[in-house]
């Protein structure tokens, strides 16, 4: 049987290329591209190993340390155990993805190349994948704070998300509004309509100003709070706060 030593090290290289810029994206490492194709290349290498003759445990400390050197080269010494870390984590989402998939990579099975090139073609779509729900997982979690609101004896709590998207003021002090599903019980005569604009909708919204809101660890009291009369779900959040809040908190 013919084994080519060229197309396994250019198969080897483009997977470790791959895993590295995804590394490289998901940690938002600036990294110039000259350090991800030399760290590929020392990746590329290691397919040698499968032509000595060693035991199981010296080839996976050598897999690891080459690994390591990889790392090593592509992102230098600041934070390496991190990027380990996350390296191999999508080491084993691509390796797991494949495995469920089932295909074959038995040199003698005649889907074989066919397999190596759905595994070339599909890495990069699977990763770019996790990544970007990773990223805007972050992004959500990154403008999401605990919210207390405090109006007479009624206490409401929840995770709120900034949304850039609301805008909406009162017309006398143009204080921003803080919009919950949660109905509490206000005085009409203390509480404000503030009228809005939505995508296919327009009206007014009943606003009061809350005895007591704190924002993360933050107490504010510029802001009123408008009680939404439709349920608020927004990445599992039931209060939608201002744009204005980007710059304090």
């Amino acid at each position: 049987m013919k084994v080519y030593v060229d197309l396994y090290f250019l198969i080897n290289y483009i997977l470790d290329l791959t895993l590295l810029c995804s590394t490289g994206r998901l940690l938002k490492r600036k990294v110039k591209i000259y350090r991800y194709l030399l760290g590929s290349f020392i990746g590329g290498l290691s397919i040698l190993l499968l032509f000595i003759n060693i035991n199981d445990m010296t080839l996976l400390f050598l897999k690891f340390f080459i690994s390591v050197l990889m790392i090593l080269i592509t992102f230098g010494r600041k934070e390496l155990v991190k990027n380990i870390f996350y390296f191999y984590i999508l080491s084993i989402i691509l390796g797991g993805s494949f495995y469920l998939f089932d295909l074959n990579f038995d040199y003698t099975n005649k889907a074989y190349y066919l397999n190596y090139l759905l595994l070339l073609v599909c890495s990069p779509i699977i990763l770019y994948i996790f990544i970007s729900d990773n990223i805007k997982n972050k992004v959500a979690n990154t403008h999401k704070y605990l919210v207390e609101i405090r109006y007479r004896n009624d206490i409401f709590k929840t995770y709120g998300m900034i949304d850039t998207g609301n805008c909406l003021k009162d017309p006398y002090k143009k204080r921003g509004i803080v919009l919950i599903d949660y109905e509490f019980e206000v005085d009409d005569k203390k509480s404000i309509l503030v009228p809005f604009k939505a995508l296919n909708s327009n009206g007014l919204i009943r606003c009061f100003k809350p005895d007591k809101l704190t924002i993360g660890n933050k107490d504010i009291s510029n802001l009123l709070v408008g009680v939404s009369s439709n349920e608020l779900n927004m990445c599992g959040c039931r209060c939608i706060l201002p744009n204005t809040l980007m710059e304090e908190l």
